[in-house]
């Protein structure tokens, strides 16, 4: 098995924030804090999402705001409002087995794309927790999944 390496093209900040999430073995980096222009400060909960290339084979991390629904994850495939679904996204379709890595616990996991009632819900959901979400969705003609794992 391949050891899991930081995605590539991943933007400095999300690398810093990997990185220390990593090397401090979950114990800093769990909450992300950062100001946003007109949002003010905002301190989001973050996990570690490992998974397999769809074309490599190899395993990549992606740092990922999460929110809680019961005793799952789920996280939001945004890409900032981009008009094409993040790569670890398209991973996942490919192969939904992954990692997470949420604070200090590991875990494997399996990934599915909410759909209907649940996917509004726990859209609804992840505005509380990262409400620029609202701003992606207005940029972009796709539907943003929300994936459970």
């Amino acid at each position: 098995m391949t050891e899991a390496k930081l995605a590539p093209n991943l933007p400095d900040w999300m690398v810093q924030h990997a990185n220390r999430y990593l090397s401090s073995g979950g114990t800093d980096g769990h909450m992300y804090k950062t100001t946003l222009p007109g949002r003010g400060e905002i301190t989001t909960p973050a996990l570690l999402l490992t998974t397999t290339g769809r074309k490599s084979g190899e395993k990549f991390i992606f740092p990922l705001y999460y929110g809680k629904d019961g005793d799952t994850y789920f996280v939001v495939a945004s890409k900032g409002g981009a008009p094409e679904h993040p790569g670890w996204y398209r991973n996942i379709l490919a192969n939904p087995d992954v990692e997470v890595q949420v604070g200090t616990k590991k875990l494997k996991a399996r990934a599915r794309t909410a759909t209907g009632e649940e996917r509004a819900r726990l859209w609804k959901k992840s505005l509380e927790f990262w409400p620029p979400y609202a701003d992606y969705a207005l940029k972009t003609e796709r539907e943003i999944p929300v994936v459970v794992l």
